[in-house]
């Protein structure tokens, strides 16, 4: 009984203390481990965001539900965890990628502000997506 009671006191404790980690303090994402691939994990959500996107140039049709919104705020997540070990020559899209889903992870943006910003983030997440596939034929090149 002592022992219950021990434990009972030292837990509430233990648990407290767990939540100062700091290797969590930057997570936005779930699902993944923080050492992965920058550039897989953005370029696996950009993908993920756009199986919903209307094709490019057809923006003005796109339907903006929560499905896409929520994907959308998933790529802003993903991007400000991993933005910052994209490659430098990547940084001034990974910011219009973050500054663009910042509106568009939100319902209450009006429309026409929701077209421009996909836009813009359509623009930037092509340049990461061309930026890491570049990066990563350049690491074959040298490896092979």
């Amino acid at each position: 009984m002592k022992r219950l009671a021990t434990v009972a006191l030292i837990l509430p404790a233990l648990l407290v203390g767990c939540q100062d980690d700091t290797s969590s303090a930057e997570q936005y994402s779930t699902g993944g481990d923080p050492t992965d691939s920058p550039c897989a994990r953005v370029v696996s959500s950009i993908g993920y965001a756009g199986l919903m996107l209307e094709p490019k140039g057809q923006e003005e049709r796109q339907n903006f539900e929560d499905a896409l919104i929520g994907r959308l705020a998933e790529v802003r997540g993903i991007t400000l965890q991993f933005g910052p070990r994209l490659p430098a020559s990547l940084s001034r899209a990974v910011e219009t990628v973050r500054r663009a889903t910042a509106g568009l992870s939100r319902n209450d943006v009006p429309r026409d502000r929701q077209v421009a910003l996909l836009k813009q983030y359509r623009a930037a997440a092509d340049q990461i997506v061309a930026g890491c596939e570049q990066g990563r034929a350049t690491a074959r090149a040298r490896s092979g």
